[in-house]
């Protein structure tokens, strides 16, 4: 059994998003640590508040673990002399290493005898280490920002006032800059701000819980949400719990405290959107709801600190949210008085990007390209389609957009249907941002789907026609979630929409804006989807090998595409399926840099090549007419009966005969039965599994 290590580093308050991601990097560092040292350890934990991290390891060992360590010195043949004496050579190795040269060994290695030293370092003792190990690790937190103050050299996410450090009870001595490590914490800065000194884990949570912090964020969340549902109770409804708030006011405290307040159920009538985002967005409130999901003329906010008169604290909370819906009760009155289709031209002065344009010139892109889209999908809603793309953006000239930028294409939905627009419309307006996230809620209506698949197309291929495309690192227009939801919006709605089409629609309505040609950003954009599309199937559990060998196929056709991993994934777990693939695989590897072949009946010169060629005639026939149809299973399945002539072919057949005009030939027809099974998968790219 180890003896526990316990680090607090108490700050001045670190942001709350800074927290969730310091206690993964807290863990990853202290364990990179103790692994390099080797001192073997127990469970790790880490707890954060707005005014502490701390780290706790259990069971770490006192000592290092022993290393062996083997050095392999000169090759025999220049360690001795003919004599077989020690030459200066070995002495001076020997000596390096700190041992006689009677104690080295002879090795066998790949380029022949050598010495070696084989030495057994003990390990140290793990409490002189401690400081140094601490030390780093605190250094070596990672933070989206950091900054130094006073004079000081340290950088940390903010100023370091105290650190506490224990191992098996007694204190880690060390010195950060101007912080002297010791064993006290400190309690909340309000309630009890005072030190109190630490024994060990259990001791440390105790006391700062008797000095109103509570170190475990997990308690402050069950505390909040228990607390809150309570008082939510009290009030006839229930909480409308948002996990990214919940996070949030879970890491912004350290002794949450719940309060319970309301305003003007008049506010009732705005939109529900705005005042849930004017609570949870601006305020930090949880709303409130009844039992069938409307919005109560109540709230729940989260404090750091016991009030002496909830009361007080509650008309405080009830004023900051009065204001604020009045505001928006007002910016809602005024964006009201000019119908949204007038705002359309206002569009001109915001500017969308100063490569690409105004929101104006974006939406007279899209609307011609949803226009596109809308004639191969279903004519019959070109006319509500346009009108949706119309108002799309309009929004982004309102006041209540520009005060809750959250709510773009929400108050597009509302404003259209205060304008009396079809319902239908209105909800596209609002669809047309879907999907917000990955994995997020896709568009129901096809006019919907339709303007989101024509926004975000044309954003994809304008960043890449001014050729700002994401990195490995950097997606600064969320370019790869666009890629994704048009893919599976596509997917969803079952839209015949080959890729490479869309992409140059819209390449024609960037022809003043593009800074390359054509065919290359069509190339890259291609590429790109392709890429998104890769990781999205592996991720559902698709075979990498099998997604690689259907997506070299042409042309990107989502929902085709699908049809055929899937119909590859069935087959694969076939009993026939590993040596049909190890056939057609030795087909495309065959005819790997040939192409453009001509077949020619009259230069078959054996019976298995003209057998294989006249099954091929009837494979083909059979195996396209299922293609067309779709039926990649039964195309597959028609496929499987070239096996046993390819085979035979290969048995028999030499493919590179010295007769050019005979070994083109050959050639020419494996690479025609390699035409028809690349139409399903690329079948060298798979890997055989035995």
């Amino acid at each position: 059994m180890g003896k526990e290590l316990l680090l607090e580093i108490g700050t001045e308050e670190i942001p709350a998003a800074f927290l969730p991601e310091a206690e993964k990097e807290m863990l990853n560092v202290i364990q990179k640590e103790l692994k390099g040292q080797r001192i073997r350890y127990g469970e790790v934990k880490t707890m954060t508040t707005p005014r502490r991290l701390c780290l706790h390891v259990a069971d770490v060992s006192e000592t290092q673990e022993d290393q062996f360590i083997e050095k392999l010195g000169p090759a025999r043949r220049v360690a001795f002399d003919e004599q077989e004496n020690p030459t200066k050579a070995l002495m001076g190795f020997a000596k390096g290493q700190g041992v006689d040269v009677t104690e080295l060994e002879t090795v066998i290695t790949e380029k022949g005898e050598y010495l070696c030293c084989r030495k057994k370092v003990t390990g140290g003792d793990t409490e002189a280490l401690l400081p140094e190990i601490c030390t780093r690790f605190i250094m070596n937190i990672p933070f989206k920002k950091s900054m130094r103050w006073s004079d000081l050299n340290l950088r940390f996410a903010r100023p370091i006032h105290w650190i506490l450090a224990l191992y098996g009870g007694r204190t880690i001595p060390f010195t950060l800059e101007n912080i002297q490590s010791g064993n006290t914490s400190r309690g909340h800065r309000f309630m009890s701000p005072e030190s109190f000194v630490v024994d060990n884990l259990q001791d440390y949570l105790k006391k700062t819980k008797d000095h109103f912090v509570i170190a475990s964020p997990e308690e402050r969340r069950a505390i909040i949400m228990k607390e809150a549902m309570k008082a939510a109770k009290e009030a006839g409804g229930q909480v409308l719990f948002n996990e990214g708030l919940l996070a949030s006011v879970t890491y912004l405290t350290e002794y949450p405290s719940i309060v319970c307040g309301s305003f003007d159920k008049s506010y009732l009538s705005l939109p529900k959107e705005v005042l849930i985002t004017s609570m949870m967005t601006h305020q930090k409130y949880f709303p409130l709801i009844d039992d069938e999901g409307s919005l109560m003329p109540h709230f729940i906010t989260v404090n750091n600190t016991l009030a002496r008169d909830p009361s007080v604290v509650t008309r405080g909370n009830e004023k900051v949210i009065r204001a604020r819906l009045a505001d928006a009760r007002f910016f809602f009155d005024e964006d009201r008085k000019i119908p949204l289709a007038d705002r359309l031209k206002d569009l001109q002065q915001v500017v969308f990007h100063s490569l690409l344009g105004t929101s104006y010139d974006k939406v007279t892109r899209f609307r011609k390209l949803a226009a596109h889209i809308v004639e191969k999908i279903d004519p019959a809603l070109a006319e509500r389609v346009d009108r949706a793309a119309i108002l799309a953006k309009a929004d982004l000239d309102t006041q209540m957009v520009g005060e809750f930028p959250d709510l773009q294409g929400i108050m597009g939905r509302e404003y259209s249907l205060c304008d009396g627009e079809d319902q239908v419309i209105a909800r596209a307006v609002f669809e047309h941002y879907l999907p917000v996230a990955a994995g997020g809620k896709l568009p129901e209506t096809d006019e919907g789907a339709i303007v989101s698949i024509a926004d975000k197309m044309d954003t994809i291929v304008g960043f890449f026609s001014v050729n700002l495309v994401p990195t490995g690192t950097a997606d600064p227009y969320a370019l790869r979630r666009q890629a994704l939801g048009i893919i599976n919006i596509i997917l969803a709605k079952k839209y015949p929409l080959p890729l490479e089409d869309l992409i140059r629609a819209s390449l024609r309505t960037l022809e003043d804006k593009r800074m390359r040609p054509a065919d290359d950003i069509l190339a890259d954009v291609l590429e790109f989807f392709r890429g998104r599309f890769e990781n999205q199937l592996i991720s559902q559990g698709h075979s990498y090998d099998v997604v690689d060998a259907v997506l070299a196929g042409e042309p990107f056709d989502a929902i085709d595409l699908l049809m055929k991993i899937e119909a590859m994934d069935a087959f694969r777990h076939q009993e026939n399926y590993l040596p049909v693939a190890i056939t057609f695989k030795r087909v495309g590897n065959i005819i790997k840099n040939f192409q453009n072949g001509s077949l020619d009946p009259g230069l078959f010169e054996c019976d298995e090549e003209r057998s294989l060629y006249q099954d091929y005639l009837l494979v083909k026939d059979q195996f396209l007419s299922q293609v067309n149809r779709g039926d990649y299973p039964a195309a597959l399945a028609v496929l499987v009966r070239l096996k046993k002539p390819v085979d035979a072919f290969f048995n028999s057949v030499l493919v590179m005969a010295e007769n050019e005009k005979v070994r083109f030939n050959r050639l020419s027809l494996l690479e025609a039965i390699s035409i028809l099974f690349r139409q399903i998968a690329d079948f060298s790219k798979i890997q055989m599994e035995t």
